[in-house]
């Protein structure tokens, strides 16, 4: 399958990209972003864009995908909610929309977040915006797949571009094993995540809104 990635320089898209170049049913995969990933490999390609809130320049690099694995995202950290809005909602809708008129029914793998509103009345910001994100995506004519994962672990070289970030999962990443046991439902990895998406888009999934359990579970079927 042909496969479009967003967000491949961050935590989460850099370890889907991984999975992607190592597993064989990715025949090619397309990394779009603001900077190179600085990857070489026989089946990677990248489209590096400023705009990412019109793609009418693009309809043909995007045309023909099978699936979109959408990584994407900022901290809501200092941001208030209608910059985290432009930088989330506004972004990944932008996406969505696009590859809906190119490419209907694709399938559509969106990174949100355990804990994301789905209701979008919530107190907790970042949770509103996400779950309004979530519930736009679902009305568009794509095969859409929302993923939760909760605390993710970034392995196999797999580091944060935020510095705090780096130094928060440096510090905790002795505690991981102690919170696979406590908190088995509320952690995964980028490795994970990464086969779990490559697994839906391969083959589909009966739930639209995959959990943390749900993607651990989808890692490690065949």
């Amino acid at each position: 399958m042909k496969v479009l990635l967003f967000g491949a320089t961050g935590m989460i898209g850099a370890g889907v990209l991984i999975e992607c170049l190592e597993d064989p049913r990715v025949e090619s995969l397309l990394a779009v972003g603001r900077s190179p990933c600085g990857r070489t490999h026989p089946k990677f390609h990248e489209l590096l864009r400023t705009d990412f809130l019109d793609f009418g320049d693009a309809t043909d690099a995007l045309a023909g995908m099978d699936a979109c694995f959408f990584c994407l995202g900022v901290s809501s950290a200092g941001l208030d909610e209608a910059a985290y809005r432009r930088a989330t909602f506004d972004l990944t809708i932008a996406a969505g929309e696009a590859l809906a008129r190119v490419n209907p029914g694709m399938t559509f793998c969106y990174v949100s977040g355990e804990g994301a509103d789905s209701t979008e009345r919530g107190r907790t910001m970042w949770a509103r915006v996400k779950g309004k994100t979530e519930n736009r995506l679902l009305e568009l004519t794509l095969d859409c797949y929302i993923f939760r994962p909760g605390f993710v672990q970034p392995l196999r070289g797999v580091r944060s571009k935020t510095s705090l970030y780096r130094t928060f999962y440096a510090v905790s990443s002795p505690l991981f094993p102690i919170l696979r046991r406590v908190a088995p439902s509320h952690v995964t990895t980028t490795q994970n995540v990464g086969r779990a998406m490559i697994r839906v888009a391969d083959a589909g999934h009966s739930k639209r809104v995959l959990e943390n359990r749900d993607i651990d579970l989808l890692a490690f079927v065949d």
